[in-house]
C-alpha cells in the first residue's frame, strides 16, 4: 500500500522492487520542472524524465536486477522553512553493463547514495544528490587517484536500526546540536589547537565517521582525525571563510540530523595538498551531503559523501578519462 503522507513514496516503492520499475513510477512524485543536481559528471538535469535519461536509466541498464534500499529517511525543514526529505541507502545488484564507462563485473556491487529532495505542494520541485561513483570503481579494480587513508568497505545502516522511523520530537534540538559542533570545529586554526573544537563535547566515544570511497571510514575520535580531518584541515585551513560562496539547509527528525547544499563548502587548497592533490593554491567549493545520529546527547554516527570527482574536475582533473585507461592496460 503506498503512503499518502509521503509524496515521494511511489518514487521509493518502485526503486526498491525493481530499479527498471521507476520509469513511469516516480514520475507523479516530480514536478514537471524539478532542478535536478547530482554529483558529477551525471550534472544539472531537469524533471523526472531528465533524471531518468540521464542517470536512473543507465543505472537500471548497468545492474538490470538492481534495487534501491535505504537505511535512513529524514523530513524536516530548513531554517528557511522550505521542506526537505534525506534519504541514505545504496543501490545495488548484479553490475552486469559498463555505467560512465565503469567496467562491468559480472558480479554483485553496491553504490552508497545520499539523496535530498525539496517539497512544495506535495511534490519534488528539487533534488540534490551524491551517489559514491568511486565506490563502484574500486570494486571494478579501476580507481585512478590517490589510495584511502579510512577503510572502504560496504558502509552500514544505523547501528540500533532506527534510521527508517519511527523519530521522536527532538529533531529541532539535534539540529542546534550538530550546528553548534560546525562552528566550534571552525574555531581551528585560527582560535587555537585541536582542543578549541570540543570533540569530546560533541561526539561518541565509539563514534563512527563513514567517508566516502576515496576519503573511507574511521572509527572513535582517534580514527576520524587521522584518517580525514588532520588531512583535511593541514590542506584547507581557511574553510568556512567564504560564506557568501556557500548553502546549507539543515533539518533534523528526532535523533538524526540531514544537511545539503549546492555547494556548502568553500575553501582553498595549501598545506600539503589533500588526497595526493598538490597544494596548488587554488579555491575550490566542495558538495557534502551528510547525515549525523545522536545517542546519549552525542554524535555516535556520521554519513558523509563528498563529490570528489567534482573536486578534481575543478583542479583539472578528469578522472573519468584517467580511469578509462585502467581495464587497456589491464586487458580488459
Amino acid at each position: 500500500m503506498t503512503d499518502t503522507s509521503d509524496p515521494i513514496a511511489a518514487f521509493r516503492a518502485a526503486l526498491y522492487q525493481d530499479l527498471a520499475q521507476g520509469a513511469e513510477a516516480g514520475r507523479a512524485c516530480f514536478a514537471p520542472d524539478a532542478e535536478i543536481h547530482l554529483c558529477h559528471p551525471l550534472g544539472d538535469l531537469s524533471g523526472w524524465d531528465g533524471l531518468w535519461s540521464g542517470a536512473l536509466g543507465p543505472l537500471a541498464a548497468a545492474i538490470p536486477d538492481g534495487e534501491r534500499r535505504e537505511y535512513i529517511q529524514i523530513r524536516g525543514t530548513d531554517h528557511d522553512g522550505a521542506e526537505w526529505i534525506g534519504c541514505g541507502g545504496m543501490y545495488l545488484g548484479t553490475f552486469t553493463q559498463p555505467l560512465l564507462g565503469i567496467p562491468p563485473t559480472g558480479r554483485i556491487a553496491h553504490m552508497r547514495f545520499h539523496e535530498f529532495f525539496r517539497i512544495k505542494e506535495g511534490r519534488i520541485v528539487e533534488m540534490q544528490a551524491i551517489w559514491d561513483l568511486p565506490e563502484l570503481m574500486m570494486q571494478a579494480g579501476v580507481w585512478p587517484m590517490a589510495p584511502s587513508l579510512g577503510r572502504d568497505w560496504c558502509v552500514p545502516g544505523p547501528a540500533d536500526g532506527s534510521g527508517l522511523g519511527p523519530h521522536g520530537t527532538e529533531g529541532a534540538a539535534s539540529c542546534a546540536h550538530v550546528v553548534a559542533m560546525l562552528n566550534a570545529m571552525i574555531r581551528h586554526p585560527g582560535e587555537g589547537g585541536p582542543e578549541v573544537m570540543e570533540l569530546d563535547r560533541f561526539w561518541h566515544p565509539k563514534m563512527m565517521w563513514y567517508g566516502p570511497a576515496g576519503i573511507g571510514s574511521g572509527r572513535g575520535k582517534d580514527g576520524f582525525r587521522r584518517h580525514h580531518q588532520i588531512p583535511f584541515l593541514k590542506a584547507m585551513p581557511d574553510r568556512g571563510a567564504y560564506p557568501e560562496r556557500t548553502t546549507h539547509h539543515f533539518f533534523g527528525q528526532g535523533a538524526y540530523v540531514g544537511v545539503t547544499g549546492w555547494p556548502n563548502m568553500a575553501q582553498t587548497i595549501t598545506g600539503d595538498g589533500w588526497l595526493g592533490i598538490a597544494p596548488s593554491g587554488q579555491e575550490v567549493t566542495l558538495r557534502s551531503l551528510d547525515f549525523w545520529r545522536l545517542e546519549g546527547g552525542r554524535i555516535r554516527e556520521n554519513w558523509v559523501l563528498v563529490d570528489l570527482l567534482d573536486l578534481y574536475r575543478q583542479i583539472g582533473v578528469d578522472v573519468m578519462a584517467r580511469m578509462a585507461e585502467l581495464p587497456r592496460r589491464c586487458g580488459i
